[in-house]
């Protein structure tokens, strides 16, 4: 049943002490609830204006639009919404590319990059502690899904970096041209803040340097998104295997 009391807290939770707070998170739309049960994460409760769209072990609650609206995150609400627990926080060992984002703060990029990193089968990205948080409903929802594949794991770079066994990898405006790059097997790919780049802190683990080369003549776009660089990087990386 959807209480005042819930509404209050699910519309709380588009903010990080409150996710927190409760360890709970949203999850909007039919067809992603629909694969929560084959993931890592569990449904507390569900809330549907249809619940017979669903087939879940966990009983949707029916709700009406209106109710609907107050609890989701978004300007058009969707079909339903599950309330998941937030999972703790955990490394797994590294199998392959990795993905490390060094303070992204845009949740749509970060989204963005985890949606990549499921279509390209990379199943762990590394978080510095102030990139932007995983359990953000824009972030959930700019991953489409992915979430639900892409193990997440906030840490403090400098040391994970230091004690890595494999390549590190990043983008810099001198390095070497990504199409003639021969990458390694197994290796981290650094991703930068989007304005400042990465931290020196990070840069001074760099065992190699790549660059993205520009094709056209105008020099009035200075820089690529991140998003944008990390799905250009990708599809070279995985275009070679």
């Amino acid at each position: 049943m959807l209480t005042a009391h819930k509404i209050k807290i699910f519309q709380s939770l588009d903010k990080r002490k409150f996710r927190q707070k409760y360890n709970l998170f949203l999850v909007e739309g039919n067809k992603t609830i629909k694969e929560i049960p084959t993931s890592k994460f569990k449904i507390q409760e569900v809330f549907s204006v249809d619940p017979s769209a669903l087939t879940l072990d966990a009983k949707a609650s029916e709700i009406s639009a209106a109710e609907l609206k107050k609890i989701s995150f978004l300007q058009n609400p969707k079909d339903s919404v599950a309330v998941c627990e937030i999972l703790e926080n955990i490394e797994l060992p590294q199998t392959g590319v990795q993905l490390v984002l060094d303070g992204i703060q845009d949740p749509g990029n970060l989204g963005t990059i985890i949606r990549l990193a499921d279509w390209f089968g990379i199943s762990q990205i590394i978080c510095s502690e102030d990139t932007a948080d995983f359990y953000n409903p824009k972030v959930i929802q700019a991953s489409m899904g992915s979430f639900l594949r892409v193990n997440i794991v906030y840490t403090d770079l400098e040391l994970y970096l230091k004690k890595s066994t494999f390549d590190i990898i990043g983008t810099d405006m001198q390095g070497e041209d990504l199409y003639s790059y021969q990458f390694p097997e197994k290796f981290n790919l650094v991703l930068g803040n989007e304005g400042n780049g990465m931290r020196d802190t990070t840069e001074k683990f760099l065992t190699n340097r790549i660059t993205i080369p520009r094709f056209g003549k105008s020099q009035s776009t200075e820089s690529l998104n991140v998003a944008m660089s990390a799905g250009i990087i990708l599809g070279q990386i995985f275009g070679k295997k």
